[in-house]
């Protein structure tokens, strides 16, 4: 063992308390990146496994009322790959037991089956079957906040016709992962729900026999989405066409994405405060035990050892420092990210979590604590590198200051010796009382 790797174990069993304490904070900065980083990588590998899977739509179109014959029409626009129609409507909802005023979206079903896009969940339950008009699916949210599940009943009136409603399954659709109504800012699943029925049923109570209201299209590779909505408008404007619009546009969808983009910011936000608190935390410890090792460091430049030596001797220490808070920093955001994770899954009732390790989070998280400790340290580090042997062995000589402001101001004799000693800390060196101000707020 080196001369110079035995003063490191030394300097670590001396400075420990002050070394767990900057380990610490680096810890937090690390568990915070990871915490943030690996809750949005799996939130956002569940939402594109959940689209693909349960085939998300592209493209959105309503009208107020079209022909079934218009999407052959749709379909043979260049870049379309599938069309599929069906009938939603708004409807008034009457639950057994609530009181309050319930208003609910109504969507249509191919009879008996899954539709093409926009594919169901079933959490419990089953489809409604073919020709039965009273059978419908509800959204799990909306069936938990009432306590509903497969064989209870609740009535609709849609278009002013009371309709009693047999509820045969409860399902989550990737159409509705934020479901809220439209216009509010939060979600209110008690007194807003989805449903979805046959589409004999639905269109015979809407008056919509042989026509459509609403579309779902999904697009080719390489397909420019705005010709395609100018395409698709040009078609349904003489049908009361409300014009068609991409995912960007959808609002389950468009919430999820601010949601995301939150949580990404806040990967960057607050683990750069506790990294920049330890970088200013590893400069002090670095530049003290520069200023008080003056002595030793000329004894050793003397003796041989080179700039190089010298400073890959403090570097070491700071990347030992390092090492300890990242690596509890890393086991504690991957089960903080974990939970972290669980809530936002089910704060938007995705059907599953795609959570994992990811490797590239770890590097990202570990080269961004050591490029901040490195950047915090360097100037300590290359002070006691580039420090000459004659010059090291003797004293440090005594800064030269000018009266403070206090003192200019003759204002001196109010305040007790320590509290000048104080007052002239914090004058004569601003950034370093600014930053350890920041580092406690």
């Amino acid at each position: 063992m080196s001369a110079l790797t035995r003063k490191l174990l030394r300097e670590l069993v001396t400075l420990r308390g002050q070394v767990i304490a900057i380990a610490v904070v680096i810890a937090g900065g690390v568990a915070t990146l990871m915490m943030f980083l690996t809750a949005l990588f799996a939130l956002t590998e569940t939402r594109d496994a959940f689209y693909q899977e349960y085939r998300f739509a592209d493209l959105f179109a309503s009208a107020e009322r079209a022909p079934r014959g218009l999407v052959t029409e749709i379909e043979r626009i260049d870049g379309v790959q599938r069309v599929e129609d069906r009938v939603v409507t708004a409807a008034n909802l009457d639950v057994p037991g609530y009181d309050n005023p319930v208003t609910g979206r109504i969507l249509s079903l191919p009879e008996g089956r899954q539709p093409d896009m926009n594919r169901l969940h079933l959490r419990q339950g089953r489809l409604p079957e073919p020709d039965r008009e009273a059978e419908v699916v509800v959204s799990d949210a909306f069936a938990e906040a009432h306590g509903l599940g497969p064989g209870d009943d609740l009535a609709a009136i849609i278009r002013g016709r009371y309709q009693r409603l047999e509820v045969v399954g409860v399902a989550v659709s990737p159409e509705f992962i934020y479901q809220i109504r439209p216009g509010e800012i939060l979600p209110d699943y008690e007194r807003y729900g989805i449903l979805w029925m046959n589409r004999r049923a639905l269109a015979a109570a809407y008056d919509m026999d042989g026509a459509f209201n609403d579309l779902l299209l999904t697009l080719q590779h390489g397909a420019r989405p705005g010709d395609i909505i100018e395409a698709v408008d040009r078609l349904l404007e003489p049908r009361g066409g409300r014009g068609a619009h991409d995912r960007g546009d959808q609002l389950s969808h468009a919430l999820l994405e601010d949601e995301l983009t939150q949580l990404a910011n806040l990967a960057y936000v607050i683990p750069a405060i506790f990294l920049g608190v330890a970088a200013f935390l590893l400069n002090v410890v670095v530049s003290r035990l520069v200023a008080t090792q003056r002595e030793i460091i000329g004894a050793l430049k003397a003796f041989g050892y080179s700039r190089l030596a010298i400073a890959g001797h403090y570097l070491r220490l700071v990347l030992l420092i390092v090492l300890l808070g990242v690596l509890a920093g890393v086991a504690t955001g991957y089960w903080l990210g974990v939970h972290l994770a669980e809530i936002y899954a089910g704060f938007f009732r995705f059907p599953f979590l795609e959570f994992r390790l990811q490797p590239p989070v770890v590097a990202i998280a570990a080269a961004v604590t050591t490029l901040s400790a490195l950047l915090g340290t360097w100037l300590a580090v290359r002070r006691a590198a580039r420090l000459p042997p004659a010059e090291a062995m003797r004293p440090e000589p005594p800064p030269t200051y000018r009266p403070t402001l206090i003192e200019r101001l003759g204002l001196q004799r109010w305040f007790s010796q320590p509290t000048r000693m104080i007052l002239r800390g914090l004058e004569r060196r601003p950034l370093r009382a600014g930053l350890a101000t920041v580092g406690i707020a």
